[in-house]
């Protein structure tokens, strides 16, 4: 990869209305919730032209749940996931989550465990 940049973060929460209460308070601005069945996401305000990365407070009782998955989740972007996973049980980690589909119009991801424990995701397009 030429470039290693953070392109989603997600912040794990128990309870999505008392997330968005505080976050909202914290940064003076107006959190999207959305409800997808059992998941649901609550999007920080970002413009996609714009520098950094944009985010979300993220919910689901058995995903974030287990306790050894807690903490903030960030995703790096890359041209096709598959590659960088590909690589990360040489180099001592342990794909999760292989290469899947988000949805045809937001690309794929995959999630693994670092050297040190982390655990990182990865997106692409393709």
């Amino acid at each position: 990869m030429k470039n290693v940049t953070v392109g989603w973060f997600e912040i794990p929460v128990a309870d999505m209305d008392r997330a968005i209460a505080f976050y909202e308070k914290v940064f003076d601005c107006k959190l999207n919730k959305q409800v997808m069945g059992d998941f649901q996401m609550a999007w920080f305000p970002w413009e996609d032209m714009e520098k950094g990365a944009g985010g979300s407070l993220v919910y689901h009782k058995e995903f974030y749940a287990i306790s050894d998955l807690a903490g903030p989740l960030i995703y790096f972007s890359s041209e096709d996931c598959d590659i960088e996973l590909g690589r990360v049980e040489d180099a001592g980690g342990k794909v999760q989550i292989p290469k899947r589909m988000i949805a045809p119009d937001i690309g794929y991801m995959g999630v693994f465990r670092d050297s040190e424990g982390n655990r990182i995701a990865i997106h692409s397009r393709s």
